[in-house]
């Protein structure tokens, strides 16, 4: 390879500014690109994301590798191994799909999941990740925010809690052959938990539509609760004046309460949740209350025992 010395240098060997700026998109494309070709037969084909905007409440920290972010993963429709639902997940079809938004709103509809997306603006933000075994990741989501949704569906005074739930198709979901969990997959927020401007509806990753073993064609992403709490493949989205039962509520309620936010001072009762291994480091580091969100969220919770309320 040639490299001028600083003299040599003509103002048409300068890469323009434009372009030099635009190096972090290219990377993240390329590094899309490379896990897929190093990953054949592993998950679903994605497709590139246009016309999004930075959101003003991402996270300035190194985000973690696409390959590691694909790669390594919780989603037991697909099997139990965080190698699994890469391996697993290309038997899932997103389309046709919808989404249903039902329960307690004055405007129920069933959503075509391309319509879904063309309703609502798609915007990048980069989020912590924190998963209750131990180990988190930084990720730049795409989609958009829940509240904007549930305003389109206006809830009723009677909807206090917001329930999702996953697709149920074991011939699609192998993992759903196991009895390790009551299937379909549920989860559950408070309403203004969901109305939070930080609570998203996911539609991409790393500037790509969601890999099947991520999620696809949408998910929740929670950022300041472990990552259990963000439903995956969402079928149905009921608005409810009780409490939901979760699926993991229901295999575990010793271990995994309905809050589910991230406090290190609640251990697991298999393990403690004081550190956390970022993936690709070595040495662990000191789980935030939170996960780093307090400073936005603590205020939904005032008063609270979250202890208790774990």
């Amino acid at each position: 390879m040639l490299i001028k010395k600083p003299g040599e240098l003509q103002t048409a060997d300068v890469t323009p500014q434009e372009i030099y700026l635009q190096r972090r998109d290219f990377m993240r494309a390329g590094s899309a690109l490379a896990a897929g070709l190093l990953l054949p037969g592993m998950a679903q084909a994605t497709t590139r994301l246009t016309g999004m905007v930075k959101s003003r409440y991402s996270t300035s920290e190194e985000e973690t590798p696409y390959k590691d972010v694909t790669t390594y993963n919780n989603y037991y429709e697909f099997g139990t191994d965080k190698s699994d639902p890469a391996e697993n997940a290309h038997t899932l079809r997103t389309r046709p799909w919808t989404v249903s938004v039902e329960g307690a709103v004055k405007r129920p509809r069933v959503w075509d999941i391309d319509a879904l997306l063309k309703a609502f603006p798609v915007e990048e933000r980069i989020y912590r990740l924190r998963c209750v075994e131990g180990w988190s990741m930084v990720i730049p989501w795409e989609g958009f925010p829940l509240a904007s949704l549930i305003r389109q569906v206006e809830p009723t005074g009677n909807a206090r809690y917001v329930e999702f739930t996953t697709l149920h198709d074991p011939a699609q979901m192998p993992g759903q052959r196991s009895g390790v969990l009551d299937w379909p997959y549920t989860e559950g927020l408070r309403l203004d938990e969901a109305m939070h401007p930080l609570t998203i509806l996911a539609v991409g990753l790393y500037g790509q539509t969601l890999p099947s073993q991520n999620g696809a064609p949408i998910r929740v992403v929670v950022p300041w609760k472990y990552g259990f709490k963000s439903a995956k493949s969402i079928v149905r989205i009921r608005f409810v004046e009780q409490q939901p039962k979760t699926a993991w509520g229901r295999a575990a309620p010793s271990e995994y309460g309905f809050y589910s936010n991230v406090n290190p001072q609640v251990d697991h009762p298999r393990w403690s949740q004081a550190r956390e291994r970022r993936i690709g480091e070595f040495f662990k580091r000191k789980t935030e209350m939170f996960n780093g969100y307090g400073d936005q969220v603590a205020q939904l919770y005032q008063g609270m025992d979250l202890r208790k309320n774990f």
